[in-house]
């Protein structure tokens, strides 16, 4: 199968922000199987999630996401800390950022919303909806949506 690209030249760059190992494997599998070509960046900490977006280190020159998927329950700089941050910088804050939680709880959903994420899904338990969640993601920014290129 013949993978779309974005913009007709080039793969969704999508950063994964989640501790779990197991979540961060099946939204891999998930995007593989999904029509569009990605690179995915898996960041397990806050810290380290941060450091992608500022270009530190081996990730200097690295283009920015064109979509962000974030876990909440991160340790130490907590999924929240991580939107804040991303939503209060001029060089991130226009990249969409999906919370996707375990959590279903209004007061995560609320302060998600305060804090400026584009959208909250509550991660499937489901092998299958879990695909199915990310397909539709995937559709939305990527076809329907259009996305602001930050290097322009």
């Amino acid at each position: 199968m013949t993978k779309r690209l974005i913009e007709g030249s080039r793969p969704a760059e999508i950063l994964l922000v989640d501790d779990n190992r197991g979540d961060a494997l099946l939204a891999q599998h998930a995007l593989r199987d999904a029509s569009f070509a990605t690179n995915l960046t898996v960041a397990q900490t806050g810290e380290s999630a941060m450091a992608i977006l500022r270009g530190d280190g081996d990730y200097g020159g690295k283009r920015l996401p064109d979509l962000i998927l974030l876990d909440l329950q991160l340790p130490q700089m907590s999924g929240l800390e991580v939107l804040t941050a991303i939503k209060v910088s001029e060089r991130t804050k226009h990249i969409p950022v999906i919370v996707m939680s375990n959590s279903g709880a209004g007061r995560n959903i609320m302060t998600s919303y305060r804090l400026h994420a584009n959208a909250y899904v509550v991660k499937p338990l489901d092998i299958g909806k879990y695909r199915e969640a990310i397909a539709l993601m995937e559709q939305f920014f990527f076809v329907l949506a259009t996305l602001a290129d930050a290097d322009h």
